[in-house]
């Protein structure tokens, strides 16, 4: 069969698929299209210059096998690279770049723009004196980077802020949308960034504010005719952090309003932040050319943090009060309360309410007793059912897969390692095991139970897969 840039390109990413982590794959190589293949080239676009840094610097040699092992020793990768998006057009300016991956020595390429401007043009949208006042950036003083727990969910929206906030507007991250579900730190990475800001450069006007506090003001300015200055106060800014932009959807006049602003600080070079709580693709009730310009930058998710994430959160918490707890409780609490950060410390806080109103010493069975509300998986008996849903949410898969024909990969591990677990925590038969999985018979749970088995003896990830779980097991 004649080879195609998108067949070709397919295989690449069978391959890379299974060196990576799902999550980088997800982020970086997912928004990534084949384009063409010319020969022994294959060109590939992603979406923005810092796609190309990133994969340039991160992913190089791994993209450089894959290429040759579907193309041979000559095989070459190029990029086609999304430079800039005219506000007047909806067509992409792009430009082709070859791998340096390929054995090209030197130093990256510089990238052409198509438009020069005349730096000599007085600019009518800088407002004399505006400068000089003193902006309230509204920011929590608390929010900081030095109590942001980074972790495996969250490093990529770390490093992005960081770098935002250690030259705003100056980073392909602009602007930089960080996205995820409740109380898992988005508010807190966005307001660390204006506090950065503000510590390295206090002259700079940075202002932080929701985005229903921002359609309650536009609105009041229509009713007081001040539209002009609401208009210009957010022009002259040169941060913005807006929180929780999915709050636009139906408004359209306000989306306008906004979309004006942001073309605004966009082209003056100012930093924007944004917050969601979907991606930008999955934001409904937005306007399309608004949608486009969050797009723009960069989008970096924030993930439900791991065990061990939670864990250096709760001890961070628990350093800045002055307080120490027995390693078993935090392990407990850590084990139990996985759905977002503020969920987690909000039962820390009760926790030590609870033991300092009735002084009692925190131990194992006062956070068991305690606890209830928060825990969801407090006195569950310990059945299949249970173990087949604590898997499936552990690799975040449906349960009805795991009694499914498919043979996924992913799906394989969740379904042999319930049945492992089955085996092991239940006095289930194996009979009654396989019909719990799809009708399957005793064979298929005994062969999966020694996978299982023969997997945590070599394989050092999948045995920390089944520790997890086993701990949250016990836990119950």
């Amino acid at each position: 069969m004649e080879k195609t840039s998108t067949s070709v390109w397919n295989s690449c990413l069978e391959i890379i698929k299974d060196n990576i982590p799902a999550q980088s794959f997800k982020t970086w190589f997912e928004p990534i299209s084949a384009l063409r293949l010319e020969g022994n080239v294959l060109t590939i676009q992603v979406p923005s210059l810092f796609f190309y840094e990133w994969l340039e610097e991160h992913y190089v040699g791994l993209l450089r096998k894959t290429v040759k092992k579907q193309l041979g020793e000559n095989g070459r990768l190029e990029y086609n690279i999304v430079v800039e998006k005219s506000s007047n057009k909806n067509i992409p300016y792009t430009t082709n770049i070859p791998s340096n991956g390929n054995g090209a020595e030197g130093k990256r390429q510089s990238i052409p723009i198509p438009v020069a401007l005349n730096k000599d043009i007085k600019n009518p949208f800088v407002i004399p004196g505006l400068k000089k006042l003193q902006v309230d950036p509204q920011l929590n003083q608390n929010y900081t980077f030095d109590n942001f727990i980074e972790g495996d969910c969250n490093r990529l929206a770390r490093s992005a802020g960081y770098a935002v906030a250690s030259k705003p507007g100056g980073t392909s991250f602009n602007p930089l949308m960080i996205y995820g579900g409740v109380g898992l730190g988005k508010t807190h990475l966005a307001q660390a960034i204006g506090n950065e800001v503000k510590r390295n450069i206090p002259d700079k006007l940075v202002i932080y504010v929701s985005c229903e506090k921002f359609c309650q003001q536009f609105v009041d300015s229509l009713k007081n005719n001040t539209i002009n200055d609401f208009v210009n106060f957010y022009q002259a800014m040169d941060v913005i952090i807006m929180d929780d932009v999915h709050n636009f959807a139906g408004k359209d006049k306000t989306q306008d309003i906004f979309f004006h602003i942001f073309n605004h600080l966009h082209q003056s070079g100012k930093q924007i932040i944004l917050t969601s709580d979907k991606a930008p693709k999955d934001l409904a009730g937005l306007e399309e050319r608004l949608l486009s310009r969050f797009k723009w930058g960069l989008s970096a998710d924030m993930q439900v943090p791991d065990l061990e994430t939670r864990m250096a959160i709760l001890k961070k918490k628990m350093y800045a009060d002055g307080i120490d707890l027995p390693y078993e409780v935090v392990e407990y609490v850590a084990n139990n309360i996985d759905n977002n950060v503020r969920e987690l410390e909000g039962a820390m806080v009760s926790l030590l309410a609870q033991a300092t109103l009735n002084k009692k010493e925190i131990d194992l069975n006062l956070a068991k007793s305690m606890l209830k509300n928060f825990i969801k998986n407090a006195n569950k008996e310990i059945s299949i059912d249970y173990i087949q849903k604590l898997v499936c949410e552990y690799f975040e898969v449906p349960v009805e897969m795991v009694k499914s024909k498919t043979r996924k990969r992913e799906i394989v591990q969740a379904r042999q390692i319930s049945m492992y677990l089955a085996k092991n925590h239940t006095k289930t038969s194996l009979k009654s095991i396989g019909a719990y999985f799809g009708g399957r018979d005793h064979s298929t749970v005994i062969y999966a139970c020694q996978t299982v088995e023969d997997l945590i003896d070599t394989d050092k990830k999948f045995k920390s897969y089944v520790q997890d779980i086993q701990k949250k097991l016990k836990m119950s």
